[in-house]
C-alpha cells in the first residue's frame, strides 16, 4: 500500500507510506522482478515522446489497455480504459492486435490471456504488479477449504462464486466445481444464479463484496454469513456453522477499499453538509450501509456523469480515479472529494509507470517479447468455463 498527499482532495499522508507509488518492493507480499533490460530514467524528459514513437511504430500490432486506477501518465496511452473484465473483453474483440499491453495487475492480464486467441500475446509492463486481494486465496488453500466442506458434509450443496479479482487458478477451481465468476456489477445476478444451483455459496476471495451483495441485495442477514479463515484449522469454523450458513465468505479484502471506515463517512458528512457518499461494494459492510450510493467503478463514473451541477460527492474508491474524476467534473461545478483524509494508493497497480511502459513498447517495437502472461491450457479451459457461465447470466 502507498500513501500520498493530495491537497486538492484534502488527503494527508500517514506513517504507512512505506512504498512510494510502487517504486519499492515488499518481498513478503509482491512478486519481485527485475526487467531483463535497463529501464529508462523517470527523469528522462523524452519519455512521452518515446512512448508515442514506439506505439506509432507498432501500429495495429499493439493494443494498450488502461485500468481506471492507473496513473495519468500511463492512462494517456491507453486505447481503451475500463474495469478489468471490460478490458479483457475489449482485447478479445481486437484479434488483429498481436500484442495486448495490459496496464493493470497480474490477474487482469491472466483474464485477458484466457479470453484472447492463441495468436495474441498479453504483456504486463511490470510483473510485480500483482493484487493483494487475489493473493489472499491460493489454489492450495482453496483445495483445502473444499476438503473441509466435504468433511462437514456440505460440499455437494456448495456452489463457488469467485470475484473477477482472483487468480487464474481460482477461476479454474470455480469452473471445475460448477461455479461462476462475477464482477462488482453483476455480483447479485451471479449469486441468484448460484442459489438456483445449490443451497450455499463459497464466495472468493473478497469477503466484503460477498457480504454486501448477500445482505444488501439479496436480503440475507449477517448471521447467514460465516467467514472462512484459511490460516486457521478448518477455516476457524465448526461443521455446524458450515451446515447452518448460506454464504461462506473467504477471508480476503481489497487493501485500498478496506481502509475506509464508518468514521470516514461520519467525518465527511460533518465537514461537507449535503454531501453524497458514493462507495465501491468492496468497502466494509458498515461503510456500505452508511453510504448513499453503492456501485462498481463503472457505476461510480456514470453516477457522477449524471449528477447535477453544484452537487457534492465523497467517493470511496482508489485515489487515482477519484482525482481524475474531480478534475474532469470541476468545470461543471461538481465538488468531488476523497472519502477519507488519508489514503493508500493501490501500490502494485501504480507499478505500471511511464518508464515501464516505454521499456515495454520499445522492446516490442524492436521485436523482443517481454513479460508475457500465459495461462496453461488446463487452467485456461476451466477458467474460461467459469467466465462463460458468467457471460451467460441473464
Amino acid at each position: 500500500m502507498t500513501t500520498a498527499q493530495t491537497p486538492e482532495l484534502d488527503v494527508q499522508p500517514t506513517p504507512l507510506a512505506l512504498l512510494l507509488l510502487g517504486r519499492e518492493a515488499d518481498p513478503r507480499s509482491e512478486r519481485g522482478v527485475e526487467c531483463p533490460g535497463d529501464l529508462p530514467s523517470p527523469s528522462d524528459p523524452d519519455l512521452v515522446a518515446r512512448a508515442r514513437a514506439a506505439k506509432e511504430k507498432l501500429g495495429d500490432k499493439v493494443f494498450v489497455l488502461g485500468h481506471h486506477y492507473q496513473r495519468d501518465e500511463v492512462i494517456q496511452f491507453a486505447d481503451v480504459t475500463g474495469d478489468s473484465f471490460k478490458l479483457a473483453r475489449d482485447a478479445a474483440a481486437r484479434p488483429e492486435a498481436e500484442y495486448i499491453v495490459f496496464c493493470g495487475v497480474h490477474f487482469m492480464a491472466e483474464s485477458a490471456d484466457i479470453l484472447t486467441s492463441d495468436d495474441q500475446k498479453v504483456v504486463l509492463p511490470d510483473l510485480a504488479a500483482g493484487c493483494s486481494m487475489a493473493d489472499m486465496a491460493t489454489a492450495e488453500q482453496v483445495a483445502e477449504c473444499w476438503d473441509v466442506l466435504t468433511e462437514a458434509g456440505v460440499a455437494e450443496q456448495v456452489v463457488p462464486v469467485s470475484y473477477m479479482n482472483s487468480s487464474a487458478d481460482i477461476k479454474a477451481f470455480t469452473g471445475k466445481h460448477g461455479g461462476t465468476i462475477c464482477t462488482s456489477s453483476n455480483a447479485q445476478r451471479a449469486l441468484e444464479w448460484a442459489f438456483e444451483q445449490g443451497e450455499k455459496v463459497l464466495f472468493l476471495p473478497d469477503q466484503h463484496l460477498g457480504r454486501n451483495t448477500a445482505v444488501r441485495d439479496l436480503g440475507m442477514s449477517l448471521e447467514d454469513c460465516v467467514l472462512y479463515n484459511p490460516h486457521k484449522p478448518n477455516g476457524g469454523l465448526t461443521a455446524e456453522q458450515l451446515r447452518d450458513a448460506k454464504m461462506i465468505l473467504w477471508r480476503g479484502h481489497c487493501s485500498v477499499h478496506g481502509r475506509f471506515s464508518l468514521d470516514s463517512v461520519n467525518d465527511v458528512r460533518e465537514r461537507i453538509p449535503g454531501v453524497n457518499v458514493l462507495v465501491h461494494p468492496e468497502c466494509r459492510h458498515e461503510v456500505v450501509a452508511a453510504a448513499d450510493y453503492v456501485g462498481s467503478t463503472e457505476y461510480i463514473i456514470k453516477a457522477l456523469e449524471a449528477a447535477p451541477a453544484g452537487s457534492k460527492w465523497a467517493i470511496g474508491t482508489e485515489l487515482n480515479l477519484v482525482r481524475r474524476l474531480a478534475n474532469r467534473f470541476a468545470p461543471e461545478g461538481k465538488e468531488i472529494v476523497f472519502l477519507d483524509k488519508t489514503v493508500c494508493f493501490c501500490s502494485t497497480m501504480n507499478r505500471i509507470d511511464l518508464p515501464h511502459l516505454v521499456w515495454t513498447l520499445e522492446s516490442l517495437a524492436e521485436g523482443n517479447l517481454v513479460n508475457r502472461i500465459e495461462v496453461d491450457q488446463e487452467t485456461e479451459a476451466f477458467a474460461k468455463l467459469a467466465l462463460e457461465r458468467m457471460l451467460a447470466l441473464p
